[in-house]
């Protein structure tokens, strides 16, 4: 059967049934959007090792209602490391559009597993290695990209880091080259959470993946090549839209490796916002060792890992959701030419926490990283990013991804020199 697009050419067979692997605060926003819109995406799935946790996610979905259509709703037990089992239960559900959200750890096995059973793969960040933090860019190199031509032949979609910042982010540069700029001099992504979530100390995303990002070295692309500095090294306040004049510090991410490879940019910078009490902490847990990924001995024999430790001692980031407060900005400052002329862009949303725990039952961060993922998979159901091949988001179409997410809870804003106002690409 075909199916008519938007554009009035015809999509071969939509792809159908979600397998959500992971069962944190992203994956909850993920189940509960792909909930939302299941007359698109069909059965859903939510696996994890902990089944508990899938269950409380399904739970949440019924207690809000968000259920779209009568259909299924189901968790399971995984170990996403197994191969096999994964490609097990990929086959035993019929699912054919899997949302990796879970550990950075596991993106090779569950790739794998995709590439095996001829599925489609997505993501929201970068496969990391246990016992390595910060590796040398460019970060997709070192793992993704080596199986660019395996997914090519095997006909799997694979879109790598469709969360926000990876991916969003990514579609607003894209929009930038196609729409705004005739050259682009330089893209700085600017990642503000004005928020709090009223704990004396904690992180928005798993703290083990979250320390680790910041304890190495921080790459910028700059006069197109890499450069290097220290973690706090560069600071910086921007001015933006709703949550006003914010400290931010340079900082090494995803998205700055792939923009750099695939649009022609000499300079690609990342910001996050930390505030004076998180760097203080931080930096004290790393100076005394806390942070370190390596075993160490205690005196009564036992081998722990620091960063576990830390971990397991700091509140999960999903339990911060209920008290939550403030919102969100996130955004792609763009500066370049149009038309002989000096031209400076900012295409940026602003989400709030309250907003977002109401609706899903997560606080703002999850839910700028968990909603971007279920547009995408319905463009893959649909087949406008059906690619059959691994693709950054910058290589897609940016406007039918930014087009849903400005119905699903993430609406796009420009501000230039005509004004600040909501963009429409319907």
């Amino acid at each position: 059967m075909l199916h008519l697009s938007k554009q009035g050419s015809f999509w071969p067979d939509m792809k159908k049934n979600v397998l959500i692997i992971g069962a944190g605060g992203v994956a909850q926003v993920v189940a509960h959007k792909c909930a939302q819109h299941n007359d698109v995406l069909g059965d859903i799935h939510i696996a994890s090792r902990t089944a508990a946790k899938c269950q409380a996610i399904i739970d949440s979905i019924h207690e809000k209602k968000n259920l779209k259509n009568p259909g299924v709703l189901e968790g399971h037990a995984l170990d996403a490391t197994d191969v096999d089992a994964t490609a097990a239960l990929i086959e035993k559900t019929g699912s054919q559009i899997v949302i990796n959200v879970g550990s950075a750890f596991i993106n090779m096995p569950v790739m794998s597993a995709c590439i095996k059973t001829g599925v489609a793969y997505l993501d929201t960040a970068i496969h990391e290695e246990q016992d390595k933090i910060c590796e040398t860019p460019p970060w997709y190199a070192n793992y993704e990209w080596k199986r660019r031509e395996e997914c090519e032949k095997a006909g799997t979609t694979a879109i790598l880091g469709v969360g926000f910042d990876p991916g969003v982010v990514n579609a607003y540069a894209k929009l930038a080259v196609e729409d705004y700029f005739d050259k682009i001099d330089s893209i700085d992504i600017i990642d503000i959470n004005a928020g709090s979530h009223g704990k004396y100390f904690a992180t928005n995303f798993d703290p083990e993946i979250n320390f680790r990002e910041f304890t190495g070295t921080v790459y910028s692309w700059q006069d197109n090549e890499w450069k290097s500095n220290k973690m706090f090294e560069i600071k910086k306040i921007w001015d933006m839209p709703v949550v006003g004049e914010s400290q931010t510090f340079m900082t090494g991410h995803d998205e700055v490796h792939s923009l750099s490879q695939n649009l022609d940019v000499p300079n690609v910078r990342f910001w996050m916002g930390f505030g004076d009490h998180y760097v203080n902490v931080f930096t004290v847990l790393k100076n005394i060792g806390l942070l370190s990924e390596q075993p160490v001995k205690t005196a009564e024999g036992l081998e722990v890992v620091p960063l576990k430790v830390v971990k397991a001692c700091l509140p999960d980031p999903s339990s911060l959701a209920p008290d939550y407060t403030g919102k969100t900005c996130i955004g792609d400052l763009v500066k370049g030419t149009k038309d002989g002329k000096e031209t400076e862009v900012l295409i940026y949303n602003v989400a709030d926490h309250k907003d977002a725990y109401n609706e899903v039952g997560s606080q703002g961060i999850s839910y700028t990283a968990g909603v971007p993922p279920v547009a995408a998979a319905m463009l893959i159901a649909t087949g406008e990013w059906d690619v059959k091949k691994m693709a950054n988001v910058e290589e897609l179409p940016a406007k039918p991804f930014l087009n849903l997410l400005n119905g699903m809870g993430l609406p796009t804003r420009i501000k230039d020199a005509k004004g600040d106002r909501a963009l429409d690409f319907s």
